[in-house]
């Protein structure tokens, strides 16, 4: 049997026995507040550096560089059905990005919309072992399942996606932030997001994928808001000290700590949260060994102290990936984020 054919046909088995709603548990412990921060000083755009390391290995990886270049262009392809239920449609999908090419898949409503648009982002899988359809792929199917135009990228370096840049992530932040692009471009026209809503794009960003949000926002976007779940931090510091100390036994993020402090500031997003404009909902379980809770907590913290609109909630006996009635209560309090914060015509 080809190969599509047995993705399709495992794919719709695994969909049907997704629609199914477990019970949910009773509301989890709100996040209780933290002492009030320092507020972060946006550092110097102009790092004093050695003037003969040109050309500057580090200079468009800064967030006022990710601000001042464009995004989008070109459009998202149909590369054929995975699997269909009677609610949405998977589809194979390739889009442009920095002169690659990104895979991924969408699932598309069944109706004429406009449907509202959710971009899920999933975590650190090694890359040797990824598909298409990992782990992620079942919270896009709850949001297809509930009305939502769901998108699942796989990012640069991720087969079958080509290969490029990617120090600190930016690479990941770029394909993302050209998918937001060409999703607000193409919302309306025929294709695949004929029936999008361009005033109700949304992120959903798991660890790795929280993180890549929290650039995506720092940078700006066309979104209407973003769900973080277990986020990595926007101190790219803490970030590659944990890779390399915690996550991989020393084998990734050493190269990345080589880089200069001053740039090192310039290039993590914690010192850029006042440049994010809109709203956030950020959850974490408390038996997190992989992404510290502390990290979320400091990032609600934060927030509000630079009032911005955050809602925060920890989920008990909760570890990295949740399950049962919590992961209910979370993909529940997901569209109920997304719902008050479309732009009503």
């Amino acid at each position: 049997m080809p190969r599509l054919h047995q993705v399709a046909l495992l794919l719709t088995t695994a969909l049907l026995a997704a629609c199914g709603q477990p019970a949910l548990l009773p509301t989890p412990q709100v996040l209780a507040p933290l002492p009030s921060p320092t507020p972060f000083q946006a550092p110097s755009p102009t790092p004093s550096l050695n003037p003969e390391s040109t050309p500057d290995p580090y200079a468009t990886l800064t967030i006022s560089a990710l601000v001042e270049r464009s995004y989008g262009g070109g459009q998202i392809l149909d590369l054929g059905i995975l699997g269909a239920v009677p609610t949405f449609t998977r589809h194979l999908i390739s889009y442009p990005s920095d002169g690659l090419t990104i895979n991924g898949f969408i699932d598309v409503p069944l109706g004429e919309g406009p449907f509202p648009v959710v971009l899920v982002l999933h975590g650190y899988v090694e890359p040797e072992g990824y598909q298409i359809e990992n782990y992620t792929a079942r919270y896009a199917t709850f949001f297809a399942n509930a009305g939502y135009i769901a998108i699942h990228p796989n990012y640069r370096n991720y087969p079958p996606s080509d290969s490029g840049p990617n120090e600190f992530r930016v690479g990941f932040a770029a394909d993302v932030l050209n998918l937001v692009a060409i999703v607000n471009a193409q919302a309306g026209f025929p294709g695949l997001l004929q029936a999008a809503n361009p005033d109700a794009v949304f992120l959903w960003g798991h660890s790795m994928g929280g993180g890549i949000s929290l650039r995506v926002l720092t940078v700006g976007s066309d979104v209407q808001g973003a769900v973080l779940y277990a986020p990595m931090s926007g101190d790219e510091r803490r970030n590659f000290e944990h890779i390399r100390d915690v996550l991989s036994g020393g084998t990734r993020g050493a190269e990345e700590l080589t880089v200069p402090e001053e740039y090192l500031q310039l290039i993590s997003p914690i010192n850029y949260y006042e440049r994010i404009n809109v709203p956030l909902s950020i959850h974490h379980g408390d038996v997190d060994v992989v992404v510290p809770l502390s990290w979320s907590l400091e990032l609600c913290e934060q927030l509000r102290t630079l009032g911005k609109q955050a809602e925060c909630f920890t989920y008990h006996n909760m570890p990295h990936i949740f399950y049962g009635d919590n992961d209910a209560l979370l993909i529940q309090r997901s569209i109920e984020f997304f719902e008050r914060n479309i732009i009503k015509p």
